[in-house]
């Protein structure tokens, strides 16, 4: 007779059933998990992705409203220092005769620099990249008034050599001098602000110099053009090339404030420099004009303007004006990019000058004077392409 089974070994079965059941769910939740990390992922990804669209978007947005404001400080830059040439030249042609006149007229403009004034205020001008440093101890109010007062001493003799200049010279000669601007930016920037002295700078130099050389020996058709003949020519080329020293040592003496001095260069700061230095310019001039006794010739010479009264006038107060929306594009550039590349593109007009001199003042365009265009554009052209290099360059190195 078999012996009878025990209950628990009846339960085994049932209970190796039960574990089975129980594992598999445990590895279905598991393996449903599992299918479920991708999916949270991609979601992850999705909106992930979706917040750096709308960061991009909002960068590239800035980045083109940044560019908008480059490219109309650009076009004042240019339209401003255009006009003032030609409108200064006009006032020399028609009877005018002041030098002091004209050099004042660069500056005198300036309280039209006060409208900028609340721009600070502004949130792009607040957002805007600038250079300054903060936590620095602001400088004393006599070192201020020494800086101002010395740099606007400068600007004065600088637009006076600059008048001596466009009074004895053709435009077309005068704007081909003006640009070695450039190549003594360079030079002064080397020693003065330890800028970089490259291969590019230096062909930039000696295709500016070669220009100006060739101006100045192929002059001998433009003599008859000068009012002084031939040392006319002479006094109009030495000034002009001393006002181009002048002005670009005045740009590096600014950088060399802003960077040891005030350390900073923000929008009000660059704007109070300028309005200060050209008020301290516009009182010499004004002094010079009164001393030197043009001032009691100018009755007369409105009378005797040789297209009226009122072409005087206008002449006087366009030019003011051309020059400060001059300023006003140097400024903002500077602000926004450097004041090397305000410099730089204050001679892209130049180049074009002679062009539109041969249509208002039928003046000739010889082949001496088209090599030496070319060999400024060319210039110009290098000197541009080294600064874009170096500040390639720099954000490169920020980057890191």
């Amino acid at each position: 007779m078999p012996a009878e089974a025990s209950p628990e070994s009846l339960d085994c079965p049932k209970l190796l059933v039960s574990v089975s059941v129980i594992l598999q769910e445990q590895m279905d939740e598991i393996q449903a998990q599992q299918n479920s990390i991708p999916e949270l992922q991609k979601l992850v990804l999705e909106s992930g992705s979706e917040t750096t669209n709308d960061q991009s978007s909002i960068l590239m947005q800035k980045r083109w409203n940044w560019w908008v404001v480059v490219a109309l400080n650009v076009a004042f830059l240019l339209i401003g220092q255009f006009a003032g040439v030609l409108l200064g030249k006009f006032y020399f042609t028609g009877g005018g005769s002041s030098t002091w006149m004209e050099a004042l007229l660069q500056t005198a403009g300036f309280p039209v620099l006060f409208l900028f004034f609340p721009l600070r205020f502004f949130p792009f001008a607040q957002k805007l990249p600038t250079n300054s440093s903060s936590g620095t101890s602001r400088p004393s109010s006599f070192t201020f008034t020494w800086i101002y007062c010395s740099l606007g001493v400068l600007l004065a003799v600088d637009n006076m050599l600059y008048s001596i200049g466009l009074i004895y010279l053709p435009v077309s000669i005068y704007s081909l001098i003006c640009a070695t601007q450039l190549a003594f930016n360079a030079i002064f920037s080397f020693f003065i602000n330890s800028e970089r002295l490259t291969i590019l700078t230096l062909n930039s130099v000696i295709l500016l110099t070669l220009s100006a050389s060739l101006v100045a020996i192929n002059g001998d058709s433009e003599e008859e053009a000068a009012s002084e003949g031939k040392y006319g020519y002479v006094i109009g080329f030495l000034s002009t090339v001393c006002a181009s020293a002048a002005y670009s040592l005045l740009l590096s003496l600014m950088q060399l404030t802003f960077q040891k001095v005030l350390k900073k260069e923000t929008f009000s700061v660059v704007l109070e420099m300028q309005i200060y230095t050209s008020l301290v310019a516009t009182c010499v001039c004004l002094s010079g004009l009164f001393a030197s006794g043009q001032g009691k010739g100018l009755k007369a010479e409105m009378e005797g303007f040789e297209y009226g009264r009122v072409a005087y006038i206008v002449c006087l107060v366009g030019t003011a004006l051309a020059w400060q929306i001059f300023f006003v594009g140097a400024v903002g550039l500077t602000f926004l990019v450097s004041s090397l590349f305000s410099n730089a593109v204050s001679m892209l007009s130049l180049p074009f000058v002679p062009v539109v001199s041969v249509l208002f003042y039928g003046e000739k365009m010889d082949g001496g004077k088209v090599i030496a265009m070319l060999l400024t554009i060319w210039g110009f052209a290098s000197y541009l392409y080294q600064n874009c290099l170096y500040e390639n360059d720099s954000k490169l190195e920020g980057h890191e």
